[in-house]
């Protein structure tokens, strides 16, 4: 992954916008497990709102303290762990599934479909964003980040659209699981300082991809979807 700089104003005009114009997705990131027997009504709300339009972007992320009983979540990543206890630090809460966190700014009860969208409502009308975009660059992705104020990171986020899963034991053996965009991986691709900047990253894990600026203390300023599936390593012309 390389940091390119930017000399064309109209390489990000759609990235550079004026933040009161801009319209991005409102980003659900839903901490789940297979392990747990709440968590199944949460999943089927991120399903929904999957479905439901461009203006919200859900994202399961699997996480791995459930992995100790009798059944291991194959999309269980560290990774979302860490990302949990790291909201739980920022919000005051605990670490729990089904969670819900919105924008990076509320936690609620992930199957709680009222709570959810309320706070999704409150996070649309908060209205101020930094433009955004992500785009394929040959085999790899160009993510483009445009000017604001604050300090932050930029993360690509790789997720498969949806899996059926048939789970043998644990709290929900002998169920089958219909999961909506399950996160396959996660990865920072460097600070953002307010400035326009452009990203160039190879495709990561995961059938499709989104991009997250989070600021310091936690808030999504901007999210964006990648429009074609993203090719795996093995499909990738040698």
């Amino acid at each position: 992954m390389k940091v390119v700089a930017l000399i064309s104003v109209a390489l990000l005009l759609a990235a550079g916008r004026p933040a009161a114009a801009l319209e991005r997705p409102v980003v659900v990131e839903l901490f789940t497990s297979q392990s747990c027997s709440s968590c199944p009504p949460a999943e089927a709300l991120i399903g929904r709102l999957a479905h439901e339009g461009a203006d919200v972007l859900p994202l399961a992320f699997h996480i791995t303290y459930w992995n100790h009983l009798d059944w291991r979540d194959p999309y269980s990543l560290p990774v979302a762990t860490e990302r949990q206890a790291d909201y739980a630090a920022r919000l005051g809460s605990s670490n729990y599934t089904p969670q819900a966190v919105i924008d990076g700014r509320t936690a609620v009860v992930g199957s709680d479909e009222a709570g959810l969208r309320a706070a999704v409502a409150q996070a649309r009308r908060a209205g101020m964003a930094v433009g955004v975009t992500l785009s394929r660059d040959g085999a790899g992705l160009a993510a483009r980040v445009g000017a604001g104020s604050g300090t932050g990171r930029v993360l690509l986020i790789g997720f498969d659209p949806s899996h059926t899963s048939r789970v043998l034991r644990g709290e929900n053996a002998g169920r089958t699981l219909e999961q909506a965009n399950v996160v396959r991986s996660i990865r920072d691709l460097g600070a953002w300082s307010g400035a326009a900047m452009m990203f160039e990253a190879a495709a990561p894990a995961g059938e499709t991809a989104a991009l997250l600026l989070q600021a310091t203390d936690g808030r999504i300023l901007g999210a964006a979807r990648l429009g074609e599936r993203v090719a795996s390593a093995a499909e990738m012309p040698q």
